[in-house]
């Protein structure tokens, strides 16, 4: 068993933080963990040891530094130290990125987050390639506002593919933009959570924010925007190659993917595998990847992922 003795002098909510994530610890750096007055014993296999005692050090650093650490602090530190990135944690939350827009900032909760908003920032094309809930959208959305509400682009669009997953068009009640309104709700969620409902509808109104399906990009050329494929694992190559030429002067664009729930008939087919293939080392163009790791909707959805990737051959 192994102590370290945190220094009495920290007057934030460190002990408290600690005591919180203490099951995140023992998961994370797979050691037994425990708190005795100001030290903080810990077990396990040397290196083991050797990588927490390192973290705990850097923590204690950045707590003398800041007035007080939070849980999403945590979160990124806990996201680096598995990344590898155990010497970079103090830099990196003392500098933390953050998507501003409106007096609302938004975070990135993890390594891999915070890497995609760097790259959103740094390049023109942009592909996130991830499981359910790390975020892929909900960052991508957030930046669009952030973009757009700062004056660096004129408008946001925001397409998908609608492709029918177990479901029939067909047979949903109203007319066809009724129809495929169910398919961009998951858009419309992010935007009422980071904007609200009326100033939703006013950008919509003034066609700022134009949400449309994927065959409605076809033989236009988009200025001064911000443009957003979601579910881009759900599209053809020629779809794909269709929507990446839409690009116009002064636009941006992020397409997101979840390779894992591919909803055409054949996946191999998905158009996003040949364009991050051929275009991984085009400059300007960025490839991130988020994994089960970066998950951040609640903390079954990470076991849910991991259960399915486990018994994929049985499905």
């Amino acid at each position: 068993m192994e102590e370290i003795i945190y220094p009495e002098d920290i007057k934030n909510n460190f002990l408290f933080i600690i005591q919180k994530n203490i099951d995140k610890f023992e998961s994370d750096f797979n050691i037994a963990v425990s708190l005795r007055g100001n030290k903080i014993m810990f077990d396990g296999e040397i290196k083991n040891k050797n990588r927490f005692k390192k973290y705990i050090e850097e923590i204690i650093k950045i707590s003398r530094d800041k007035k007080k650490l939070n849980e999403n602090d945590i979160k990124i530190s806990l996201s680096m130290a598995n990344n590898g990135k155990l010497d970079q944690i103090k830099e990196e939350l003392n500098n933390k990125v953050k998507i501003r827009f409106n007096g609302k900032e938004v975070y990135p909760k993890t390594f891999n987050q915070m890497e995609y908003i760097k790259s959103i920032y740094k390049n023109d094309l942009v592909f996130s390639i991830g499981p359910a809930g790390t975020g892929k959208t909900f960052l991508a959305i957030a930046m669009a506002l952030n973009f757009l509400l700062s004056k660096k682009v004129e408008r946001i669009v925001l397409t998908r593919p609608v492709v029918e997953a177990g479901e029939k068009l067909g047979f949903l009640p109203g007319d066809i933009q009724q129809k495929v309104n169910p398919y961009f709700r998951p858009l419309y969620d992010a935007l009422y959570y980071l904007i609200g409902f009326e100033k939703t509808s006013e950008l919509i109104e003034k066609e700022i924010i134009e949400i449309a399906p994927l065959a409605y990009m076809r033989g236009r050329t988009i200025n001064n925007a911000f443009i957003i494929l979601d579910e881009g694992q759900n599209t053809l190559n020629t779809q794909m190659k269709m929507f990446l030429t839409r690009f116009g002067q002064n636009s941006k664009i992020v397409v997101t993917a979840d390779i894992t729930q591919i909803d055409l008939s054949d996946p191999k087919k998905s158009g996003v595998f040949k364009a991050i293939n051929i275009l991984n080392n085009v400059i300007g163009i960025d490839i991130i990847y988020l994994n089960k790791k970066d998950v951040v909707r609640h903390s079954l959805v990470q076991k849910i992922i991991e259960a399915y990737e486990k018994n994929r051959d049985e499905i």
